[in-house]
């Protein structure tokens, strides 16, 4: 059975150029590589507990190459079976996990054996708020940076994923980081704001939610870019 808690989560990936060469474009970026060759720099994550209380705030194996990473992840997968709540995991970041670790044969038991985490039509494991906010596809959906900006969020705050490849190539990986973070809190408070739409939150315990997780981010630091542009009225439905 899965832990009474919630484990919200974004990754970054950069291009495996064992696996993939991009084409040179004839203009603009080059394409986002397939899903196969992308390999992740950095998973980030907001872990709330059953009442929505901010436990930990950070990034997998922060000191580890890539198979640390993602064997500290698997582990904690394995022991705490959080829900998870992404923006697009299932198009993309689970996918991506799994994947790569089919390539360094990781056990990934806690994905295809464990508490629904890749049911689509359940909440149950796993909560993606992009499949379910375009009601399963049926709606051509926002981006998260568009969603974002709907409940008073500031979407991305100078950062996008088309610079994650020059960032890391620059050893700027503690940007990379701090750049995931900012995706994953807004990706938490938009969580939240779900949970007053289905009701499941009135709009008192919302209030409380929201508040603690932006109190807990303050603390943090690490998405002050984030925090500064907050519109705190829309955000937190000040009375």
């Amino acid at each position: 059975m899965p832990d009474l808690s919630y484990l919200i989560l974004d990754i970054e990936t950069v291009p495996d150029h064992e696996l993939f060469t991009p084409p040179e474009p004839a203009t603009g970026e080059r394409p986002f590589p397939p899903l196969y060759a992308c390999r992740p720099v950095v998973l980030g994550v907001i872990w709330l507990d059953e009442n929505l209380n901010c436990k930990r705030i950070g990034t997998f194996g922060e000191s580890k190459e890539e198979i640390g990473m993602m064997t500290d992840f698997a582990e904690f997968m394995g022991k705490w079976t959080p829900h998870l709540v992404t923006w697009n995991g299932r198009g993309f970041d689970l996918p991506v996990l799994a994947l790569r670790a089919l390539r360094h044969g990781l056990p990934f038991g806690w994905y295809y054996r464990g508490a629904g985490y890749r049911y689509r039509y359940s909440e149950e494991g796993h909560l993606d708020l992009c499949d379910v906010l375009s009601d399963h596809g049926a709606a051509r959906m926002t981006s998260l940076d568009g969603a974002a900006r709907v409940i008073g969020l500031p979407g991305k705050t100078g950062v996008d994923g088309s610079q994650v490849e020059e960032l890391f190539l620059a050893g700027q990986i503690e940007s990379l980081r701090h750049y995931c973070l900012s995706d994953v809190a807004q990706t938490a408070f938009l969580f939240l704001r779900y949970r007053l739409l289905q009701g499941l939150l009135d709009v008192a315990g919302y209030r409380i939610a929201a508040q603690t997780l932006y109190d807990a981010l303050v603390a943090d630091g690490r998405v002050q870019p984030v925090i500064e542009r907050i519109d705190t009225a829309r955000l937190l439905l000040s009375p």
